[in-house]
């Protein structure tokens, strides 16, 4: 009894870090990119160990992908402050939030959670939560 739990401990936080790590293009890239390759690579060759072999490739050129994006957006933003980009707060309504700069309230129905958004008073930018 004492092995399962700590087996399910053991699956809960792996699960937890493979799950926050896919927040960044970097992270979300490498897990497309190892599905993807798990699929084809099980696909052509009808075993265990292409699928195997299809993932890491996968998600190795995922994550390079991921990177660029990364970079991408770092020169696109430019750096993000310390401790990272505020968070608005929601305005009562679904997909209204207000702005954590001006109290100003946005309308981020089309933001996926965590995307960026700049406010037009200040220009510096948020996050939809």
């Amino acid at each position: 009894m004492r092995g399962n739990i700590f087996v399910a401990v053991l699956l809960a936080t792996l699960s937890s870090l493979i799950f926050s790590s896919c927040d960044t293009p970097v992270g979300q890239g490498a897990a497309w990119g190892a599905a993807t390759g798990a699929i084809i690579g099980g696909a052509a060759t009808g075993h265990v160990r292409g699928a195997s072999i299809g993932a890491a490739a996968g998600a190795a050129a995922g994550a390079l992908t991921g990177a660029a994006i990364q970079q991408d957006q770092a020169a696109r933003y430019g750096p993000p402050p310390p401790g990272g980009y505020p968070y608005a707060r929601w305005a009562g309504t679904p997909g209204f939030y207000y702005s954590p700069y001006t109290g100003r309230v946005y309308d981020l129905r089309g933001v996926p959670p965590g995307g960026l958004t700049r406010d037009v008073d200040t220009g510096r930018l948020f996050r939809k939560p």
